[in-house]
């Protein structure tokens, strides 16, 4: 019998304290963060899109946003503001405080 190999332990599993303090919110998926700019405040979750079905239309670019195509979902971060949610692009959602005049948020 071979002698039994050890583990490496990964940033977050340290019994010692000394890791990295693990994201929460961030890019894990399904978990809302509010996100603060020049348009307002603004629940945001990225979505894996692995489990979708259905396709969106980015409010960003106009474009559609396939099944299974990773992406965000934001809504206004105002009692009732889940009714506005709104599928975007990453790079769309980024770049949207950049967009031109006469272009709306949604």
């Amino acid at each position: 019998m071979s002698p039994r190999r050890a583990r490496r332990l990964g940033p977050y599993e340290r019994p010692d304290g000394r890791g990295a303090v693990q994201p929460v919110g961030g890019s894990v998926s399904g978990v809302d963060r509010v996100e603060s700019s020049a348009d307002g405040d603004w629940v945001v979750r990225n979505v894996s899109g692995a489990a979708l079905a259905k396709t969106y239309r980015c409010p960003g670019c106009d474009q559609e946003i396939r099944p299974g195509l990773p992406h965000i979902v934001s809504w206004p971060a105002w009692p009732g503001g889940e009714e506005e949610r709104r599928h975007w692009h990453t790079a769309c959602w980024r770049n949207r405080v950049n967009r031109g005049p006469g272009r709306s948020r949604y």
